[in-house]
């Protein structure tokens, strides 16, 4: 990891070192628009000639059978089940919060307006399968989106040599997922959008996935024979603060837990301590070394940085600049900066508050803004998979209150009809 000092750098060095590595976005789109165009055209058949091209798909059936569904449940280990038992308990503990409820307002007497909320009735969820399956995504997904009370969930996610991952499959049932598509790619979002006479497309698109997921994902949400789409999801990435009193291992393996992610992500390490960023950095190297990913976590930590602040005001400002998708606060007293940040997308305080378990298993959503979106954004939510809808009741005498005002001003802007409208209803 480069190593700075807050102290030597301009302004417009820090927020230099608040940029993402980049994505060259528009050679993407130039590999993703054909296969989108030919999904768009002929449908399952194209979507089939990819998958066989890019996922070794073998066969013709890409819909998962009640026979794979009961079969993944037989064949996956009692630890392996019990544990995404207790993480979707959880998980949908705490998303039920999340129910949005309804309300009416009297404005005047006579009239009354009222919101009120309605689940997507189609949505497309989207599993990664590429160099690691996410069931814990799959959960992050399905546990809100059946909150939400959504009336079709359908899963697409790639399939190597025809096969599904029995623990997907797994939390697919728990969800309630009973449409699953042995399909992921841009070919993928492709289906979910545009649909074919046998797979009714979606109206909204949920998951993270590659730059050709997330491109796909863009252009189809700029269509309007497309979907609309979740969020833009980039690389992973995370911001840890530690001082003089964080545990080096703890930091350290928090920082490697997103870095083996990918070579794409990003882990950005703070402290007013340079002894102990020295500290972390031998525990990264020790670390790194043991792990099955290395190569991934590697190329990460090539485009990650730590930066020695003066004190720890001064690194939560950076960490506001950076709004990152995750930030850990291993610090003493973490507690008391919780007000100073407004910029991120989950928050971890303290030393026993891995991001593992945001990821997995404490009940909060795993799916979370990236490349500085936490700014104006959150994660994903139960209302993520909802729309919201406004009623107006007005009586004759609740509209002859302010059928003034609305003549005047449908009169300032020229919409004659607007205000005959209103006017109409007072003749005779």
């Amino acid at each position: 990891m480069k190593k700075y000092f807050y102290k030597n750098l301009t302004v417009q060095e820090l927020a230099s070192l608040t940029k993402r590595p980049a994505v060259d976005f528009s050679k993407v789109f130039e590999a993703v628009h054909p296969i989108l165009n030919d999904i768009k055209k002929d449908g399952l058949k194209a979507a089939l000639n990819y998958a066989k091209q890019f996922d070794s798909f073998i066969g013709e059936e890409i819909r998962v059978s009640k026979k794979e569904f009961r079969e993944a449940e037989k064949n996956l280990d009692k630890k392996t089940r019990k544990a995404l038992q207790i993480a979707a308990k959880n998980i949908e503990k705490f998303h039920k919060k999340q129910l949005p409820k309804p309300y009416t307002v009297e404005i005047q007497n006579g009239i009354k307006c009222s919101r009120e909320f309605r689940a997507i009735e189609n949505a497309g969820l989207y599993i990664p399968g590429g160099s690691a399956v996410l069931p814990s995504t799959m959960l992050m997904l399905g546990i809100p989106a059946r909150i939400a009370g959504c009336k079709r969930v359908v899963v697409y996610s790639p399939a190597k040599e025809g096969k599904v991952n029995n623990p997907l499959l797994y939390a697919a049932e728990i969800c309630a997922i009973t449409e699953f598509y042995k399909i992921g790619g841009a070919q993928a979002i492709g289906l979910m959008a545009y649909g074919d006479s046998s797979i009714p497309k979606v109206n909204k698109i949920f998951g993270p996935g590659n730059q050709y997921v997330t491109a796909a994902k863009l252009l189809v949400s700029i269509d309007p024979e497309g979907a609309a789409i979740d969020m833009a999801a980039g690389p992973s990435e995370l911001v840890v603060i530690a001082d003089r009193n964080s545990n080096p291992a703890f930091a350290a393996l928090d920082l490697l837990s997103q870095a083996e992610h990918g070579p794409d992500s990003q882990v950005v390490l703070l402290s007013d301590s340079e002894e102990m960023v020295s500290k972390i950095n031998l525990e990264l190297l020790r670390q790194l070394e043991i792990l099955p990913r290395k190569e991934f976590a590697e190329k990460s930590l090539e485009n990650s940085i730590s930066l020695i602040t003066e004190d720890l005001i001064q690194a939560v400002n950076f960490s506001n600049m950076y709004a990152p998708e995750h930030l850990i606060l291993n610090i003493k007293n973490a507690e008391k900066y919780r007000n100073e940040i407004h910029n991120a997308g989950s928050v971890f305080i303290g030393g026993f508050s891995p991001e593992s378990a945001g990821d997995y298993a404490s009940g909060t959503n795993h799916s979370l803004p990236t490349s500085g979106y936490a700014r104006i954004t959150g994660g994903l939510t139960v209302e993520s998979f909802m729309k919201s809808m406004t009623f107006q009741k007005l009586s004759r005498k609740g509209l002859k209150k302010i059928a003034q005002v609305i003549e005047t001003l449908a009169e300032a802007e020229g919409l004659e009809a607007h205000k005959r409208a209103v006017s109409i209803r007072f003749k005779n």
